[in-house]
C-alpha cells in the first residue's frame, strides 16, 4: 500500500480534491461509487470482454533484437501502439464509459493533447451511442489534424481551446468549465492520472492491465515476471502508471520516467516537471507543477503534443518524492532521433511521446543481461507531419 492512494485521496503529500463547490456533487458521486462498480463481477466481465475483443488485448511483448544489440541489453517493447485507436488511452476510456453508463450519465466530455485520448473517447462514445464533446488546444488541433478528423468522423464535436498556449492545460481548463455548467447528466473522462481524487486512482487501475500483462508475458519469455527496468514517458502519466502498477512494491525493479526536456531544461522551453516544478495545485489536485514564484503556471513546451503539460499527477509526484521512480528527460532532438532509430532498426514508427521513452535507453547504465521493458504507448501515424517538419532523416 506504500504507493497506493489512501482513504483521503492522497499519495503521501500529493493528491486530494481541490475543486469548485459546484463540482463537489459530481466528484463525490464518483468517489462514493467507483470502487464498488469497477470491482463488481458484472463490470469486470464486460470490461475484460471489450479489452480482449474490441481493444485487442493482450498486446504483444516484443523482443527488439536489433535495438537490443545497439544498447547491449535485452530490450522488450510493450506494444500498446497495437491497441485499437493506436495507443494505451482506450484501456481507460473503455473503463470510464462503462462506469458512466452505470452512473446513469447520458453525455461525455473529455480533454486531449496529442488527440489519442480524444480519439479513444470518441471511439467508445460511438460504441455506446453517447453524445461526446472533446476540448483540444488550438495549437494541438493544428499539429494533430488527423486525430481531429478521426474524432469528427466518429461523431464527436471538437472544440478548440484558445487561451494560454492553446495546448493540453488549456483544453483541461475548458473541459472543467463545461462540467461545472453541466453537472448532472455529464461524465468527464479525464485521460491521465491527474485531476481530483478519485481520477488518478481510477485511471491507474484501468491502465494497470499493462503491467499485469508484462509480468505474465515475461514469465513466458524469461521464466521470471520481474524485469530489471520498466521505462515509460510521463506527461500526465497514465501509460507510465499502467506500466509501473504491478511493480511498485517490487523495489528490485527499476522504474524510469521520461519527461520532455523540449529545447533543454535550461531554456525556458521545456516540460520537465520534476526538474523544474514545485508543489502546487492544478486541475483539482496537489502535485508537482511548473510555476512562477507567485504561483502562476508556467507554459510548458515540447515537440510532443502529449507531453507538454505543466505538471505530473499526484501518483508520479509521490513516486518522484520517494525516489521510487528515476526521472530523466529527453530533448526534442533526442526523442526524434530515437523515434527514427526505432523505425530503422525494428520497422516500428513510434508516437513522439513513446520516442521519449526510447531515448532513455542511451541515458541508463545498462548491462548485457538486463531485461528492459519500454512501454511503447502509441504509434506514430498521428505524428507524421511533425516528423516531416523536423526533417532530419
Amino acid at each position: 500500500m506504500k504507493y497506493q492512494v489512501d482513504a483521503n485521496g492522497y499519495y503521501g503529500k500529493f493528491g486530494g480534491a481541490f475543486i469548485p463547490e459546484m463540482l463537489y456533487p459530481n466528484v463525490e458521486e464518483l468517489r462514493m461509487n467507483y470502487l464498488s462498480i469497477i470491482e463488481s463481477p458484472e463490470f469486470k466481465k464486460e470490461f475484460d470482454y471489450l479489452l480482449k475483443n474490441y481493444v485487442g488485448r493482450p498486446t504483444p511483448l516484443y523482443f527488439a533484437k536489433r535495438l537490443s544489440e545497439k544498447h547491449k541489453a535485452k530490450i522488450y517493447l510493450k506494444r500498446e501502439d497495437l491497441c485499437h485507436t493506436g495507443a494505451h488511452k482506450i484501456n481507460n476510456t473503455i473503463g470510464q464509459i462503462l462506469l458512466a453508463k452505470r452512473l446513469g450519465k447520458q453525455k461525455i466530455i473529455a480533454e486531449t493533447g496529442a488527440g489519442q485520448h480524444g480519439v479513444a473517447t470518441a471511439t467508445v462514445c460511438a460504441l455506446m451511442g453517447m453524445e461526446c464533446i472533446v476540448y483540444m488546444g488550438k495549437l494541438d488541433m493544428d499539429r494533430q489534424r488527423p486525430n481531429v478528423e478521426r474524432m469528427r468522423i466518429l461523431g464527436t464535436k471538437v472544440i478548440p481551446a484558445t487561451s494560454g498556449n492553446m495546448t493540453l492545460k488549456d483544453a483541461t481548463n475548458e473541459a472543467m468549465r463545461h462540467w461545472i455548467n453541466h453537472p448532472t447528466d455529464t461524465h468527464y473522462i479525464i485521460g491521465s492520472v491527474v485531476g481530483p481524487h478519485p481520477y488518478p486512482d481510477m485511471v491507474a487501475k484501468f491502465q494497470s492491465v499493462i503491467s499485469e500483462e508484462i509480468k505474465n508475458q515475461l514469465i513466458g519469455e524469461q521464466g521470471n515476471p520481474f524485469p530489471d527496468y520498466v521505462i515509460a514517458c510521463v506527461g500526465g502519466g497514465s501509460n507510465a502508471a499502467g506500466a509501473y502498477y504491478h511493480f511498485l512494491n517490487d523495489e528490485h525493479v527499476n522504474l524510469v520516467g521520461v519527461e520532455a526536456a523540449g529545447k533543454g531544461v535550461d531554456t525556458n522551453e521545456s516540460a520537465a516537471t520534476t526538474a523544474l516544478g514545485k508543489i502546487g495545485i492544478l486541475h483539482g489536485s496537489k502535485s508537482l507543477l511548473m510555476q512562477t514564484e507567485d504561483g502562476q503556471v508556467i507554459e510548458p513546451y515540447s515537440i510532443s503534443a502529449g507531453l507538454d503539460y505543466p505538471g505530473i499527477g499526484p501518483l508520479h509526484s509521490h513516486l518522484f518524492d520517494t525516489g521510487r521512480v528515476q526521472f530523466v528527460s529527453a530533448t526534442d532532438d533526442e526523442a526524434m532521433e530515437s523515434g527514427i532509430a526505432l523505425s530503422r532498426l525494428e520497422g516500428i514508427i513510434p508516437a513522439i511521446e513513446s520516442a521519449h521513452a526510447v531515448a532513455a535507453l542511451a541515458k541508463l547504465n545498462l548491462e548485457q543481461d538486463d531485461v528492459v521493458v519500454v512501454n511503447l504507448s502509441g504509434r506514430g501515424d498521428k505524428d507524421l507531419e511533425t516528423y516531416i517538419r523536423w526533417g532530419k532523416y
